[in-house]
């Protein structure tokens, strides 16, 4: 079972901003580079349906990535995902911005993150989750801690999450339920 504390589905409740890292949580977070240079990346399908089941029920998606990768371009522009904050290193600063442009205070946001440089953002946000994995001090500033590791379906399980606890989730199923 996730380690959920008492008030994760409360803060997940609130969410309308859901934020995402990408190294770690999208991926499996290895790092595969080709004869030219080229970072490959491979991203889990069902996190990508997940990432849909949240826009089409009307959450804002965004990716904070530390890293450049034209494969995260790709991924986001293959989910609609307009908000992609690349190279944002320390994240918390586009975080923000971000919150200021979409006009929402710091409860109403949600972010994932496996490792010590997501911590500010963790720290700031609503409701944070990290995939099973991260180190101890990242699992301890998290509301939420999915059973599967980053690269593996974590992604989907905090969709998921948030969706329950909205009391959408029957809803976003409905149409390939039909």
């Amino acid at each position: 079972m996730p380690i959920a504390p008492g008030d994760a589905l409360e803060r997940a409740r609130l969410v309308r901003l859901m934020a995402f890292d990408v190294d770690g949580v999208l991926t499996d977070g290895k790092l595969w580079y080709g004869p030219q240079g080229e970072a490959l990346k491979a991203f889990h399908v069902r996190d990508g349906m997940g990432l849909r089941l949240l826009a089409e029920s009307g959450i804002t998606l965004a990716l904070v990535t530390s890293r450049r990768s034209e494969a995260v371009a790709l991924r986001a522009a293959e989910l609609r995902i307009a908000h992609v904050l690349q190279g944002s290193d320390p994240k918390h600063a586009p975080f923000a911005a971000l919150l200021a442009e979409l006009g929402l205070a710091p409860e109403h946001s949600g972010y994932m993150g496996d490792d010590l440089v997501d911590l500010p953002v963790l720290r700031r946000c609503g409701f944070a989750c990290a995939p099973a994995g991260a180190p101890g001090l990242v699992r301890q500033h998290s509301h939420y801690v999915t059973r599967s590791a980053g690269g593996a379906g974590a992604v989907r399980e905090v969709c998921e999450f948030v969706l329950r606890a909205q009391g959408r989730l029957e809803g976003a199923l409905a149409p390939y339920l039909a």
